[in-house]
């Protein structure tokens, strides 16, 4: 286990806590948001959520702090998540809301059964009431409060149903502490009110969920039929590659016109020449004025770049993507592909943080925590950082070669996975250790709750600008500087050889170089502004997509993995995106 998830010892002693537990996919950061007013990131899929959530909320008129244990299907560590998890029930808390998946009901009752061993008072939540009913499964939920000796509310949390209940019920558990045996008056005659301890847990959970189901005789419905078939090779493959066409259609083509019709006229005939009258007005021409306003002045490309450039395709990426997270799909495609990534050195598992690498490498590194070897966890990794772009520096790439022909961008896709393919052989070929087979739990195809995924839409895009604006910024106004101040020509003289002789790039191709140590975008961005040829644009894309990871991966890649092999992989993208932008480059001069 990854020694990086200790909990600080004042959250575990917090004396007011109240533990939000359950297994991963039940609701539990519906549940967060809903009860703190704080935003959680709820993903329909195992593996997302390893570190754990705190907010601050009231029951009685106290306040409370309420964490939001990672998702677990035990209390005996056996990952991180759950030596996360396990660290906060030893602890101990005030209460604690464990939250239930009425669809899987037997799978959910093993944890609660652990849960009863640590004496905690304990409110439990019945969720997803609808999806069981579309399954036909109808739960008695007295009778299960009676067999777990606590409370049970049935919920449904997307649409805040049982909230109101679920806080009276947590009042007066507080109140009380341990909750008693419930009444079972109307409950069928064979509810007991004394559970039978079992040594087996799994046994014991599976004779409670017997008792309390009733499973009705329905036919699937179309979505759970279809749920099915995604994971088979036909349709499996089909409706994959649709929903990736979709997918690039909405990214690709949708950006392009919102930076065509909307975002370049506002930045080019609004904003830009506002700001440029305004600091013409105050200050005399100079230095100053042209790190400004001019050719590299910050307030010129900081709104080309960022707002015209990076942020139609980051949006639309994260619509697309949000939505494909939330129906439930994302692990059948890592089902479907699983025998694919089988034979490049992984598990189909991995394909969910690589598809999260295409929004952005830093989540997706941390994401691989959920991998079950270290063997798996770097491959992971050195595939995001050597082969795939995050979705700034794909929308770089898409306005730097769509303006030369439409086969440019496609033919730099191919390369990407050609790349990561190799990689990916390479890699598991170099690093030592086993790839565990895949173990992954499929969700409930759904349809994603409007008031939900726009909430989440909302937040990603805020996190985006919060934690891309202030290194892009940065990264504007060290070219700004450069350019004004000479140094960028010095440099440029010097790295002549390498920049013009071998990558076959204008000699102000530099400032990419220096620019995408900051931000991975801003090592294509700068290529926009120079007359390339179309060779030139796709070397300069090819190089901008091994390059080194920006500082934030670096520092992430450091935190998770030490200095040692952050250094070693940020060394590695650097030569071989070198290395092979001068193979291309030459390779392609001898054919024409």
């Amino acid at each position: 286990m990854n020694d990086n998830l200790q909990i600080d010892a004042s959250v575990l002693d917090k004396p007011n806590k109240i533990l939000l537990i359950g297994n991963p996919n039940v609701g539990k950061s519906v549940f967060f948001t809903e009860l703190t007013g704080i935003y959680a990131v709820s993903s329909n899929f195992a593996g997302t959520t390893v570190n754990f959530l705190e907010g601050r909320f009231s029951v009685g008129g106290e306040e409370y702090t309420l964490i939001d244990v990672p998702g677990t299907y035990s209390f005996v560590p056996t990952s991180e998540a759950e030596a996360v998890a396990s660290s906060f029930v030893t602890s101990g808390a005030r209460a604690a809301i464990c939250v239930l998946d009425a669809s899987n009901l037997e799978r959910n009752l093993t944890l609660a059964l652990e849960l009863q061993k640590y004496n905690i008072p304990t409110v439990y939540a019945l969720n997803l009431m609808d999806v069981a009913e579309r399954f036909g499964l109808t739960v008695n939920s007295r009778m299960l409060a009676q067999e777990l000796g606590a409370p049970v509310v049935e919920t449904v949390a997307v649409k805040r149903k049982g909230f109101a209940e679920l806080i009276s019920e947590l009042e007066r558990v507080l109140t009380i502490g341990n909750s008693k045996p419930v009444s079972c008056a109307g409950c069928p005659s064979v509810c007991s009110t004394q559970r039978n301890e079992h040594d087996d847990i799994w046994s014991e959970a599976k004779e409670i969920a017997r008792r309390v189901c009733v499973k009705k005789t329905a036919a699937p419905s179309f979505i759970d039929k279809l749920g099915e078939n995604m994971m088979k090779p036909m349709p499996g493959l089909p409706i994959a590659l649709l929903v990736m066409a979709l997918t690039i259609g909405v990214v690709m083509g949708g950006g392009r016109a919102l930076r065509a019709f909307l975002l370049l006229p506002l930045v080019n005939n609004i904003i830009v020449p506002f700001f440029r009258n305004i600091f013409t007005a105050l200050l005399p021409e100079g230095m100053l004025l042209n790190i400004l306003i001019g050719d590299f002045g910050v307030f010129v490309i900081s709104f080309e770049w960022i707002l015209a450039l990076i942020f139609p395709y980051v949006l639309l990426f994260y619509v697309a993507f949000t939505f494909l997270e939330d129906t439930g799909y994302l692990p059948r495609l890592s089902v479907l592909f699983d025998n694919i990534m089988r034979k490049l050195g992984v598990q189909g598992g991995s394909t969910m943080n690589i598809i999260m690498g295409y929004g952005c490498a830093v989540p997706a590194i941390i994401g691989s925590r959920a991998a079950t070897s270290r063997k798996e966890r770097l491959i992971i990794t050195m595939v995001i950082c050597f082969a795939i772009p995050c979705i700034s520096q794909t929308g770089a790439l898409i306005s730097l070669l769509s303006g030369y022909a439409w086969w440019m961008m496609p033919a730099m896709m191919l390369f990407s996975l050609v790349l990561f393919a190799a990689v990916t052989l390479v890699a598991g070929k170099v690093i030592k250790g086993n790839v565990d087979p895949l173990l992954i739990e499929i969700p409930n195809l759904l349809i994603p709750n409007p008031k939900a995924y726009f909430r989440k839409l909302a937040t990603r895009m805020r996190h985006f600008l919060k934690d891309a604006e202030v290194p892009m910024m940065v990264a504007i106004v060290i070219a700004a500087v450069l350019s004004e101040s000479g140094i960028l020509d010095a440099i440029a003289v010097y790295a002549q050889p390498l920049v013009s002789g071998w990558l076959g790039l204008p000699a102000e191709a530099v400032t990419a170089l220096i620019l995408g140590i900051v931000r991975r975008e801003m090592s294509v961005a700068p290529l926009l502004a120079l007359n390339l040829t179309p060779l030139q644009a796709f070397v300069g894309g090819a190089v901008s997509l091994m390059y080194l990871p920006c500082l934030s991966v670096f520092a992430i890649l450091a935190k998770e993995f030490k200095v040692r092999i952050a250094a070693t992989i940020a060394f590695s993208t650097i030569v071989l995106a070198l290395f092979m932008g001068g193979v291309i480059n030459h390779a392609v001069l001898l054919f024409i």
